[in-house]
């Protein structure tokens, strides 16, 4: 028998089809200004540099057509195939980037070092994963991780590596990208001195950066437009060429042409990957930027316009050199026809720039996150967007990247050596996220380790390739981002292991609350009006710098609160999951716990944080009140419901309860909570020196004395960070020997 369908919730259901089109649709445009703009503006920059050192002597048709092919085959594995069907897939709640992945690792298994997940926030909704049966080989790998602790450390400094690598982008794609594009006004004048051409760029790049501080919800709603015209011009200007020079490019489309490639050219072939590999340039930002956009709409986007206008933009430029080898080092420029060339010119710069605003964002993301997690000294973040959280502007990594691109730009004043460094820092972030994938697939997945350790074998193997030819030209610029690499895995590491150090000494220092009191008539602790927040790491138990307060000065405020601030490996904790309340010792002391829990990402909005914490305090108190109520309520029933009957018993309960409901039941500590606010609220926290311990070897005295205490005396101080008001905060001063 047929099945009616009704015309009513049929055209509903169209509706909402209609609108989850239009909505993918709507966030595919908006990525094509935040996610492809540094990917979109390689065709600038490839061929110039491939062509360059070596391959100077390999200028005929088969080497131009050659380095298409690797160009075209290089846009279909690495971003179509590896990152558009399998990384996008690999997804922490909606999150992407090197940080989604090492925190989906360390939620599923005991792969984690930063942060493991602690029994007690395990019931977190973003917490929890999927229970399905392990394979043999995930059960083996867990193991080993859980067993071997040097893997663990190895894992996270792999991660770190990859951030550092990340930040480097992050100076070097502005210089690239703009250095690029203002290069190419020599085409049309080509008397003009170098030094004009840096100071245009460097002009270029400080506006640049000056402009953060408004946000990119300001400067940014031009970027998909902009890049929407860049494809468009570029794709179009190949099309042309193609017609226009050399219809037979198109069977470059043949890996064939790989083969004759390096069989000619051998090892100058090889050397030129570290200009090919620039085609790649931007491609993990796809899996970055996944958290402001949806799977769907970075794979609409890129599959049905990026990779196609890529494409014809690369292969009309290969038609245009294989009739013009003599304009091979301003190939892109001179293959544009003499009648578009400014309107172009022009809008390559505004490309450029919009490609260079894509990647400090991220670098602000990622910055963000790594301090969420306490991995990064305390800097400012600002939020430049009251409704989309993720759009921030961290002033001082701004302006470090501003001077670090300037000197970049005015030091090399070479595209080339810029684009050693640049192609090595973008090919090592894949491969990181490549190795990442195998545990994915293998733990996470529960796949077949065959499945993993194929894609490793298929993609990674590509990219060692291309790693191995970046090295070579290490002593040309390839140095540069191993620099930025490690100097940022050190700081990051040596913050961590400082911070680490100094929460496991107030775990190990702390004072248990009974003995704090058992001592109180000794020490005559009297009690003041109003409320003191303590801000400490110690979830159990008193903080030393409480009890060395209280042992110098035996006094503290009527109501106490002891907060913890904790992060999660997760992108976000839900809202009504963040905060646990518990109380400390006997009802009459008024003493409180709040574990105050945060993801990665989660907005801490320090200005309605006391409201909220005093809020959940209170509506503890209620729910404690209500529960006593109930029982002593429940215990009265008993004794009705033996003298007058069911059906009055069953009326009574039903009225309590919805007098609990409506709040109709009093309590008397709310009320006592709400006076000692009225008094004033006060902010406790330690003012600590860490410093090693005189029996600590000479390295981890350098780490802790010198350098961890250098970064803990110039980054953001803790009460800045938390905004607590100065005239309400209480420094307790305390030394540390880790």
């Amino acid at each position: 028998m047929a099945r009616q369908v009704d015309p009513e919730s049929a055209s509903v259901s169209g509706g909402l089809r209609m609108n989850f089109y239009a909505t993918t649709l709507c966030l595919a445009y908006q990525s094509l200004g935040i996610v492809y703009g540094d990917l979109s503006i390689s065709p600038i920059y490839v061929y110039k540099s491939t062509f360059s050192g070596g391959m100077q002597l390999y200028e005929e048709d088969l080497e131009i057509l050659g380095v298409f092919s690797m160009v075209f085959w290089t846009l279909t594995l690495i971003p179509l195939c590896k990152y558009i069907l399998f990384v996008l897939a690999a997804d922490d709640n909606g999150e992407g980037g090197t940080f989604a992945l090492y925190s989906s690792l360390c939620r599923h298994s005991r792969m984690g070092l930063l942060n493991t997940v602690d029994p007690a926030h395990e019931h977190v909704s973003s917490c929890r994963s999927e229970k399905s049966k392990d394979t043999r080989m995930s059960l083996l790998i867990k193991e080993f991780f859980e067993k071997h602790k040097s893997s663990r450390i190895v894992l996270v400094l792999v991660v770190f590596l990859g951030i550092g690598m990340v930040i480097g982008d992050g100076i070097l794609t502005p210089t690239m990208s703009v250095l690029s594009a203002v290069d190419g006004i020599k085409v049309e004048v080509p008397d003009l001195h170098e030094n004009y051409t840096v100071l245009i760029a460097c002009t270029i790049l400080v506006s640049l950066f000056a402009l953060q501080h408004y946000g990119t919800h300001r400067v940014g709603f031009l970027f998909a437009p902009i890049m929407t015209a860049w494809l468009l011009c570029i794709s179009g200007v190949g099309i042309y060429n193609i017609f226009r020079w050399n219809p037979g490019v198109i069977c470059a489309l043949s890996p064939h042409y790989i083969y004759k490639f390096f069989e000619k050219t051998g090892r100058a072939g090889w050397s030129s990957l570290g200009g090919i590999v620039l085609c790649l340039t931007g491609t993990e930002a796809m899996f970055a930027d996944l958290g402001h956009f949806s799977k769907l709409s970075i794979r609409v986007a890129f599959s049905g316009l990026v990779y196609p206008c890529l494409v014809l933009a690369y292969m009309g430029e290969a038609a245009y050199l294989s009739k013009h080898r003599m304009d091979l080092h301003r190939s892109f420029f001179k293959a544009i026809p003499e009648d578009v060339f400014w309107p172009v010119f022009i809008i390559a710069t505004l490309a450029s720039v919009v490609g260079s605003q894509a990647i400090i964002s991220a670098t602000f993301s990622i910055v963000s996150q790594c301090r969420g997690l306490r991995c990064f000294p305390r800097v400012k973040i600002k939020h430049t967007s009251n409704q989309i959280h993720g759009q921030i502007y961290i002033p001082e990594v701004n302006w470090i990247l501003m001077v670090l691109c300037l000197a970049v730009v005015i030091g090399f004043q070479d595209t080339n050596m810029i684009g050693n460094a640049y192609g090595l820092a973008a090919v090592t972030v894949m491969f990181i996220t490549t190795c990442l994938m195998f545990f994915i697939i293998s733990t996470v997945w529960k796949k077949n380790v065959l499945l993993a350790f194929l894609f490793v074998v298929i993609f990674g193997s590509l990219e060692l390739l291309y790693i191995s030819a970046c090295l070579s030209k290490v002593h040309k610029g390839g140095w540069l981002p191993l620099l930025f690499a490690v100097v940022i895995l050190a700081l990051m590491s040596i913050w961590n292991y400082g911070t680490v150090k100094k929460d496991a000494f107030e775990l190990q220092n702390k004072v248990s609350l009974d003995r704090l009191l058992s001592s109180g008539p000794s020490l005559g602790i009297t009690r003041v009006p109003g409320i003191c927040l303590v801000y400490s790491n110690v979830a159990s138990g008193v903080p030393p710098m409480f009890a060395h307060f209280v042992t110098n000065f035996p006094a503290f405020h009527h109501t106490l609160i002891f907060v913890t601030l904790k992060s999660l490996m997760v992108p976000k904790v839900p809202v009504d999951e963040r905060f646990v309340v518990n109380r400390v010792g006997p009802p009459e002391l008024l003493i409180f716990r709040c574990i105050v829990r945060y993801g990665y990402k989660d907005v801490r909005d320090c200005y309605e944080f006391e409201t909220q914490l005093i809020e959940e305090v209170a509506e503890f108190l209620k729910q404690e009140a209500h529960s006593k109520e109930m029982a002593v309520r429940e215990q009265s029933l008993n004794c009705m419901f033996a003298a007058v009957g069911n059906e009055v018993s069953i009326a009574s309960s039903e009225q309590w309860r919805n007098e609990i409901k409506g709040g109709s039941v009093e309590c008397q500590e709310v009320n006592e909570l709400k006076e000692a606010r009225e008094a004033g609220v006060a902010y406790m926290m330690g003012n600590t020196h860490v410093v090693a311990s005189d029996l600590s070897p000479f390295l981890k005295k350098f780490a802790i004395d010198i350098v961890y205490g250098f970064l803990r005396r110039n980054c953001r101080r803790p009460a800045i960070a938390l905004q607590i008001p100065h005239t309400s905060l209480i420094e307790v001063g305390m030394l540390y020997q880790v």
